[in-house]
């Protein structure tokens, strides 16, 4: 429960704030979104759900023909998920690192995110979780890391994006820690403000390179364009040199980065800006385009241009790709997952989504995973929603937050819980 004085705070800021949101999320999805005129606010329209643990026997609700069960608990921000080729999963455990405090607004997101459940010390370490003979242990895999998110493996090399650099550890199937100091393959952007620290991380398929997902030091360049060197971009990086190059740019925060099997193109779902209204600017996944520019900060979903930007660039804009798929505005998405396997065999062919929520629009949007359909590698149709129940029917109380996911050999989705600090297995019912 947060501080009399934080909710009495918070509940004072957040009383003008009554500019919902006027437009159907229905209507943002897809590769069409309705995108109202931008506005300007003292104040930005926020609703804050109250963290609340899960109960005892209390779960996430599943579609039908789905069940879920919890593999471990008691975790530190659970964030990213990776499966290892003997069953092991792996679990990265962080929640950024201390911010300075530069603005009156970072005092207000400092307070909302305690209330919310995203505040909080992380991990700032990797667990590994082994299922033996049916009962889920847990063992401290690699410890004091700096806000590790992204991992891949690549042979008998295990890869960590941490907020600030690419690390490597040498990895032995079935070892179940690792006390080998790590070796680091490349800087990565950071710094004392690192405003999206989150570093998604995904390996070309034949292991040559790492593709490595920056986000933007601020909303809209509010502590200038200097401080975005290297960010809203996808960074590539060769496995065996460290040497870096931007793949892509203007990639607000790209937090999830994967392979469509179909087409082998490299996707990422990307958070979008904020502060312009409930229903801008919708958050989207997108192929990404060697050299290509998505926009960020000068415009969005093409030559949609973003005036709070300074000085503006015409010719930037010009260029700008418009994203595949609009998600709707504000559901924050962290986590992408194709998914080939066989144990859901309805979903096969078609994306995962973990939609982390955000209270940058009231009323609430995301706060779930959800599934859409690929046909010739691009999404079509709907959202389905997976797993819900992560936010109350009342959108009052807030239970977990879903981050990464991940395929286990069985075909089981893995979800990370951030606020729930716990990873949930959803698999067929049958």
């Amino acid at each position: 429960m947060k501080p009399l004085i934080g909710a009495v705070t918070l509940a004072m800021l957040l009383s003008a704030c009554d500019d919902g949101a006027l437009i159907d999320p229905q209507k943002q999805i897809g590769p069409n979104p309705e995108l109202p005129q931008a506005q300007n606010f003292l104040m930005p329209p926020m609703q804050v759900p109250e963290a609340t643990p899960w109960k005892a026997g209390e779960m996430p609700k599943v579609a039908e023909g789905l069940k879920i069960e919890k593999i471990a608990d008691n975790l530190q921000h659970p964030r990213q998920v990776l499966v290892l080729p003997n069953n092991d999963v792996l679990v990265a455990e962080s929640n950024g690192t201390p911010k300075p405090t530069t603005a009156p607004k970072d005092l207000i997101t400092g307070l909302v995110k305690n209330a919310s459940g995203k505040g909080g010390a992380g991990g700032n370490r990797i667990t590994l979780l082994r299922n033996v003979n049916g009962k889920w242990e847990q063992h401290r895999f690699i410890d004091h890391l700096t806000a590790p998110f992204g991992m891949a493996l690549i042979g008998s090399t295990l890869y960590v994006a941490n907020a600030d650099s690419l690390v490597k550890f040498p990895y032995e199937t079935g070892q179940t820690e690792i006390r080998t100091p790590p070796v680091e393959v490349t800087e990565l952007p950071g710094g004392p403000i690192n405003h999206h620290w989150t570093k998604s991380l995904v390996a070309s398929p034949d292991g040559s390179k790492l593709y490595v997902g920056v986000g933007s030091n601020s909303n809209i360049t509010e502590n200038g364009i200097g401080a975005e060197y290297r960010r809203a971009a996808v960074l590539e990086v060769d496995a065996a040199s460290g040497a870096s190059r931007i793949y892509a740019s203007g990639l607000r925060n790209p937090t999830g980065l994967q392979w469509e099997p179909q087409s082998g193109k490299l996707w990422a779902i990307v958070n979008e800006r904020d502060e312009i209204g409930s229903d801008l600017v919708p958050d989207y996944m997108t192929s990404v385009e060697e050299k290509g520019f998505y926009g960020w900060p000068y415009s969005y979903f093409g030559q949609h241009v973003d005036e709070r930007a300074q000085p503006q660039r015409p010719d930037l804009v010009e260029k700008a790709i418009k994203p595949d798929y609009a998600l709707s505005s504000h559901v924050a998405p962290l986590g992408l997952l194709f998914y080939g396997a066989n144990n859901m065999p309805q979903y096969r062919g078609g994306a995962f989504i973990s939609e982390h929520g955000s209270w940058n629009r009231t009323p609430l949007n995301g706060y779930k995973v959800v599934w859409v359909k690929f046909e010739n590698g691009k999404p079509v149709g709907q959202p389905q929603p997976v797993v819900t129940g992560f936010l109350t029917d009342d959108q009052q109380q807030v239970r977990g937050l879903p981050v990464g996911l991940a395929t286990d050999q069985q075909g089981g989705v893995l979800i990370a819980d951030d606020a729930g600090d716990a990873i949930w297995r959803v698999s067929s019912a049958n």
